[in-house]
């Protein structure tokens, strides 16, 4: 990695040319440009993350951490390839007035011609497309369950800002959860007459399915609290008895369901590098989660 010190979205541009041709691949082959705006503190893990998903999804990857916009303007950059990486890496640090202009650095650092993908590892702003960052994506990755302030009020501000391009890693964290539950009622042509979902105290994604089930099933969902890891148990009641998935230990869960004997199902809590990855593969719009954010804006309101 090359450390430029006090430099310019040009200089790093040009840095990041010498990188591919130190490294012999004067094109990558990269399909998109991930930002990642992300405090100091979690910078180091978030990065780790993004290499990772960079492996199915080769981007220009640009970490941006936004100090203390007061005093005079710095930008300091660390830019390299290879060493894990499939695609070009800078990790640029913004101190003083040139905080609040974060979107002229960046700007001429996207690929061209490429989407464009913005990530909020923990605290995302209030309106992500409002952003000075975010308006440049078309693809907004925020995750409330990370948030440092407000977690218990994150998803339901996300919820109410939402437009096409928006998405919450506490949604994805659902997509094996919403696939049992479907292959479920597949399974049993039943009709459902009411629901619950059981989970700690403050999960979105819990609130999240909770309002899926609603909205998708048209009836009533009892949310329950308990210990954890995330969301434990989730009951579909129906005349013929109950269908319930119960995940005690965020590994294995038991698929119980009328007539028929219980059974073991892998039910493991994804990290946070499968999500992101899920998120990448995804650039068009997700109907069903612009439908679930606005029927839990509707149950919060």
């Amino acid at each position: 990695m090359k450390e430029l010190i006090d430099t310019t979205s040009a200089k790093i541009a040009t840095e990041f040319v010498r990188a591919r041709k130190r490294a012999g691949s004067p094109a990558m082959g990269m399909v998109m440009t991930l930002m990642i705006v992300v405090d100091e503190d979690e910078s180091e893990a978030a990065m780790e993350s993004a290499q990772a998903a960079s492996h199915e999804h080769p981007a220009r990857v640009l970490g941006v951490i936004l100090g203390d916009a007061r005093g005079s303007s710095q930008v300091n950059a660390q830019v390299g390839t290879g060493d894990g990486w499939t695609g070009e890496t800078a990790l640029i640090r913004l101190k003083g007035e040139v905080v609040r202009h974060a979107a002229s650095v960046v700007l001429p650092l996207l690929l061209p011609d490429s989407p464009v993908a913005v990530w909020w590892p923990t605290s995302a702003p209030e309106d992500p497309a409002g952003d000075l960052l975010g308006s440049l994506a078309q693809r907004r990755i925020t995750d409330s369950a990370s948030a440092t302030k407000g977690r218990s009020k994150a998803l339901g501000v996300q919820c109410s800002s939402y437009v096409k391009g928006n998405t919450d890693l506490a949604w994805t964290r659902l997509t094996p959860w919403r696939a049992l539950l479907a292959a479920a009622l597949d399974q049993h042509h039943l009709k459902v007459t009411s629901a619950s979902v059981t989970a700690e105290r403050i999960s979105p994604s819990a609130d999240l399915l909770a309002a899926w089930l609603t909205d998708r099933l048209k009836v009533t969902v009892t949310r329950s609290v308990s210990q954890g890891p995330g969301i434990t148990e989730v009951v579909l009641e129906t005349a013929e008895g109950p269908i319930r998935i119960s995940r005690t230990d965020g590994k294995l869960a038991t698929y119980a369901s009328p007539g028929r004997p219980d059974r073991p199902i892998a039910l493991k809590r994804r990290t946070l590098p499968e999500l992101l990855g899920e998120e990448l593969r995804r650039l068009d719009e997700d109907d069903v989660y612009a439908a679930v954010t606005r029927r839990l804006h509707k149950m919060k309101s």
